[in-house]
């Protein structure tokens, strides 16, 4: 497991070769005991906790991918949602919901991504912004993060 002292920071550069031969081990993991995990753990869920159990492993499943989605479509994401002053996408430890909602507080969405925005809202009010409200932003995140100031006057209020 990866653990990071510092949330919505840049990830570390790794070689290439790691970062290639970690990537065929895990789709090769995940293609072989993936299924095998997923059943068990609907089956487990559901004796241990009911259908609310389900539905919770579910949800931590799907944020999961949210979060594969981040940093599978990053480039994509950020030639077409946001300016080029925008809070980037792509942190492996943030859903795409939760960037969405920063750069709707920067105010750095184009046209393309307010129009996800209000589809998202239209399922879901305020869907994009409830993570960055609940956010917590340090000051060493401000000085680091210039960006994060904005964010945090937006919360504050």
């Amino acid at each position: 497991m990866i653990f990071k002292k510092r949330k919505n920071q840049p990830n570390k550069k790794s070689s290439p070769f790691v970062g290639t031969l970690l990537f065929i081990v895990s789709l090769i993991l995940l293609f072989l005991t993936g299924p095998i995990g997923f059943l068990y753990g609907i089956l487990h869920s559901l004796f241990t906790k009911g259908f609310r159990g389900v539905g919770e492993y579910l949800l931590k499943i799907a944020v999961s991918v949210d979060q594969l989605g981040n940093v599978l479509m990053q480039h994509l994401l950020n030639a077409l949602w946001i300016t080029k002053e925008g809070y980037k996408f792509g942190n492996r430890d943030e859903t795409i919901s939760s960037a969405l909602g920063r750069n709707k507080v920067l105010g750095t969405l184009n046209h393309f991504g307010n129009g996800i925005d209000k589809i998202l809202d239209i399922i879901d009010p305020s869907y994009a912004l409830r993570v960055p409200i609940k956010m917590s932003i340090t000051s060493r995140e401000v000085k680091e993060n210039p960006e994060n100031l904005i964010l945090r006057r937006f919360i504050e209020k």
